[in-house]
């Protein structure tokens, strides 16, 4: 199961229910979409495995994303790295890195590999990009295509016509899901399938943090959404995150947060800044600055309780080291919790706003309930600030820029055919 504990003085209930009453109205209204997922893609799973099913020759997927379409998948694949049941290997591009692109494809051959197209406009110029070096690279005729590539993309997009017309599979994501709430719908979903993830057990997790919320009226994201939106001093918020295994969700958090909650209210310039850091690699780079710096941040640690598989200190003594001694029959994980216990006891003592949520093992349900609940208190916040927490306009500017920019040094741009917008 998640324990949320709250390290504040909550509000009386009477006086946020209004917000969670809201939070029920984008719910039911259909508008947003996310809220259903882990009930209407249950379809999905079986059309993945449909469709992989005549594949066994597939040993290696590449997904190619930005945003919302790659930071769920990523952020899955760390937290799921010991929960397989087939052996296809998953790689992500989610950059126009060039390092990232040559190293990667190093690794893969044309015989053995799927590759995944995933975006929901069809038109992101990035993904469009690295498509076209894929068939540049292994020299396909567009009659070759749909033997080695899938789309992920909205209904009708330009995407799904180029499938249309070239007779490639695409999978679709509902309109009315956001790309940065999109990691429950065949965003997530088909990578996960193909190669062998939990996705049953992913949905369920979420379904049991909808009913949390919505059925048991759990009031824990409702609590914390109200005093982290309405601080007097604090409009950052850290996540602590202890262990390796959450670092792809780390960048998913920033992305949800960041861009669903940094947004202009007339004048006025609103939103919480996220900051996600791992534990307890950053305590030795980051700490000071909270335990010492301003209070302008508050603080979420989550860790896991328990851990197989984590090897102990072996007991025995060094010379000149005795001191560290203390540490001996301790395994790893009970190392890191403990490390994780003792930074939170030190902020609280320096009378930060500091939560905790922790999850009983890793695995794909606790992975559903974790990243549903984070979604959640990203509506609440939204709604608590009076801002559309589902839109992006600084993001389309910037895309507007880029657009002009490309179309000054492309040398071809005379012959440029690209569908983006």
């Amino acid at each position: 199961m998640l324990k949320h504990t709250l390290f504040f003085e909550k509000e009386k209930l009477n006086g946020i229910l209004a917000y969670a009453s809201r939070m029920n109205d984008e719910r039911q209204s259909g508008e947003v979409g996310y809220y259903h997922l882990m009930d209407t893609s249950l379809a999905l799973i079986k059309e993945s495995e449909k469709f992989i099913k005549d594949k066994e020759h597939i040993k290696k997927v590449l997904l190619i994303g930005m945003g919302g379409s790659s930071c769920g998948v990523k952020a899955l694949k760390d937290f799921l790295f010991d929960e397989k049941s087939n052996e296809r290997e998953l790689f992500i591009i989610d950059n126009t890195s060039s390092h990232t692109f040559t190293q990667t494809i190093k690794k893969l051959n044309l015989k053995d590999t799927l590759f995944i197209i995933s975006s929901k406009t069809g038109t992101t110029i990035e993904v469009v990009s690295l498509f076209k070096l894929l068939i540049a690279h292994f020299k396909l005729e567009n009659s070759e295509l749909k033997k080695h590539f899938v789309f992920i993309t909205d209904e009708n997009s330009k995407l799904h016509q180029l499938g249309d017309k070239l007779g490639i599979y695409s999978f679709f994501v509902p309109q009315n899901v956001g790309g940065r709430f999109s990691v429950l719908s065949a965003i997530g979903i088909v990578p996960l399938v193909i190669c062998g993830y939990n996705a049953k057990g992913l949905l369920e997790g979420a379904k049991a943090c909808y009913e949390d919320f919505f059925t048991h009226k759990k009031d824990e994201i409702l609590q914390k959404a109200y005093h982290y939106c309405t601080h007097k001093n604090a409009h950052i918020n850290v996540l602590f995150s202890y262990g390796d295994a959450f670092k792809g969700f780390n960048e998913w958090f920033v992305q949800l947060i960041a861009e669903s909650l940094g947004k202009k209210q007339g004048y006025k310039r609103v939103g919480l800044t996220p900051i996600a850091l791992i534990g307890a690699r950053d305590q030795h780079s980051f700490l000071q600055l909270i335990m010492e710096g301003p209070k302008d941040k508050t603080i979420t640690f989550l860790k896991v309780l328990n851990a197989e598989k984590s090897p102990a200190v072996p007991d025995f003594s060094l010379p000149f080291l005795q001191g560290c001694d203390f540490a001996n029959g301790v395994n790893l994980h009970s190392l890191l919790n403990a490390q994780c216990d003792a930074t939170l006891q030190a902020l609280r003592a320096e009378n930060l706003s500091v939560d905790l949520i922790e999850l009983e093992r890793l695995d794909a349900w606790h992975a559903g309930y974790l990243m549903y609940h984070y979604e959640l208190f990203t509506s609440a916040c939204g709604i608590m600030l009076g801002i559309n927490t589902y839109d992006q306009p600084g993001v389309e500017v910037g895309k507007l820029i880029l657009k002009k920019l490309l179309k000054k040094i492309s040398p071809k741009n005379a012959h440029n055919t690209l569908l983006c917008t």
